[in-house]
Order: structure tokens, then C-alpha cells, then sequence
């Protein structure tokens, strides 16, 4: 965990680290309900290619979205080695398939990034900036972007 001095802790917040393949993303910790080991989903009619399917958390039935396929990268073909973060954005709650968690980050608002303009339009909607700590490069993801359709998140209309 990266250690903050004492007066950066005013505006520090906690992150969780995850990796997707080869790259290392991350989400507010604030965000997170329960971490839990891959569960079979039940696949839904029509649903978008991302969404794997939903599963019943405690009595309440979650969909499930691949999230590297959410973001452009080769779908995952889901083994007991994956992680679903289960999130909570507004009054959704969401599962995240991801390959692992790697870390609980401490970091100040000052070492967000934001994320360059050479990257395309959507990658800049998901995401919202690069911490760059310890020779990794994170991405933080925006989850309230994640979570919108597909027109919404490229800004066309429904």
C-alpha cells in the first residue's frame, strides 16, 4: 500500500486495484460491496455482449458485466481463478468480472492524472485518470460510465 504523508490525508482516498490481462485498473473503494469468487451466471436474452449474465447475491438477483470486454479488450473466458467486485454506483448495484484484485491503494487527489488526449473519446469517458505509482501505470475507471448504455457513453442519443 502506498504510504501519503500526514497532511495529503485530508484529500487521500482508497482505491482497489485489479488487473484486466497485462493491465492494472482500479475503482473507488467507496464503491465496493463484497469481492467474491467467480460464480456461473445465468445468461440473459439480448443482453449486450459484455453483460455475462446475472447471479443471486444474498437474495438479490446482480448482473454481471465483463468488464474487459466492456472496455474494448478480449472478452474473459471466466475460470475459479476470477473475481467479481460486486459495486454500488447511485441505486445500482453491479457485478465487475475481473482476473484479479492486486492491491489496495492510498492516494491523494493530486496524483490522479488525467487521462491524455490521444486516447480515443470512449476511453476518456471511462476513465478517470491514470495514477502513475511504483513503475505501474493504473487507470481509474469511471463506474457510473461503465454501468450506461452504449449510446449514452459515447454521447448519441438512445
Amino acid at each position: 500500500m502506498m504510504q501519503i504523508r500526514e497532511q495529503d490525508a485530508a484529500t487521500a482516498s482508497e482505491l482497489i486495484a485489479f488487473r484486466l490481462g497485462e493491465q492494472e485498473f482500479c475503482v473507488d473503494i467507496m464503491s465496493v460491496r463484497d469481492i467474491r469468487g467467480w460464480t456461473p451466471t445465468t445468461p440473459l436474452p439480448h443482453a449486450s455482449d459484455y453483460v455475462k449474465g446475472v447471479i443471486n447475491l444474498r437474495g438479490a438477483v446482480l448482473p454481471v458485466v465483463d468488464l474487459a470486454a466492456r472496455l474494448g479488450f478480449r472478452p474473459a473466458e471466466p475460470s475459479a481463478r476470477h473475481v467479481i467486485i460486486i459495486t454500488q454506483v447511485g441505486t445500482q448495484t453491479i457485478g465487475l468480472l475481473v482476473d484479479a484484485v492486486s492491491d489496495i491503494l492510498t492516494v491523494n487527489s493530486g496524483s490522479i492524472q488525467p487521462t491524455p488526449n490521444v486516447a480515443s473519446e470512449l476511453a476518456r469517458v471511462f476513465m478517470k485518470g491514470v495514477i502513475a505509482m511504483e513503475g505501474r501505470m493504473i487507470s481509474l475507471i469511471a463506474l457510473d460510465s461503465v454501468l450506461m448504455n452504449d449510446h449514452a457513453a459515447q454521447g448519441l442519443p438512445n
